[in-house]
């Protein structure tokens, strides 16, 4: 069945992966990687959690691959983040902590609403755009043999996850969908800075 994709949340993928694109590509640069590598995990970042969450979902071919849209945003992220590396490395920690956390948001409010839009339910949907936040930067982890930053750093995976439910909890109770992925966004946002800020972390097991 052929589902059409709203114009304001094909817009919200395509500006969260941008900035996830920028994100990888500057991560790529810290670790040395040349042009290429830059732009190839540029292109994970940005668009890993979308094809992922595309074929679980059934929207086949994934939208990232279906046209040329969201593969020039990824490469032109990458791209002028390699060019101008020596500004993008003076951009102060809080900021880029912001854009970390405004490109986790939006994908989260873009995986959540096209999950929904493809007639998932709840619990799955909220999965959905835990994915579509932060599988991208899983597998650009994983690319450079890390222990994936999901598993390990400042409640990421739980932000996304969170402000999933809130969407989802917000569209059954008939609440506008621009309301809904609003809260789903500055949730995730907020919830994304302040642990970052104040060192959330989940509990580990004692190993002791």
């Amino acid at each position: 069945m052929e589902h059409r994709i709203r114009p304001y949340l094909r817009s919200v993928d395509q500006l969260g992966s941008f900035v996830l694109a920028v994100q990888g590509a500057s991560i790529a640069a810290i670790h040395g990687l040349d042009l290429l590598g830059v732009l190839v995990l540029s292109m994970v970042s940005a668009m890993g959690g979308g094809i992922i969450r595309d074929v679980l979902i059934g929207a086949q071919p994934p939208e990232a691959l279906r046209n040329w849209v969201m593969v020039t945003i990824a490469l032109a992220g990458g791209f002028l983040t390699f060019i101008a590396y020596h500004y993008v490395r003076e951009i102060p920690e809080g900021l880029l902590l912001a854009i970390d956390a405004a490109g986790l948001s939006l994908l989260a409010v873009a995986g959540t609403e096209k999950a929904l839009e493809y007639g998932l339910k709840g619990p799955a949907a909220i999965i959905m755009g835990g994915i579509t936040g932060v599988g991208g930067g899983t597998m650009r982890d994983v690319l450079l043999a890390q222990v994936p930053a999901v598993l390990r750093v400042d409640f990421v995976a739980s932000s996304a996850l969170i402000g999933a439910t809130v969407l989802v909890v917000a569209r059954h109770f008939k609440v506008p969908s621009g309301w809904a992925a609003v809260m789903c966004g500055v949730i995730c946002c907020v919830l994304r800075v302040m642990s970052a800020l104040m060192h959330w972390q989940l509990p580990v097991a004692d190993t002791r």
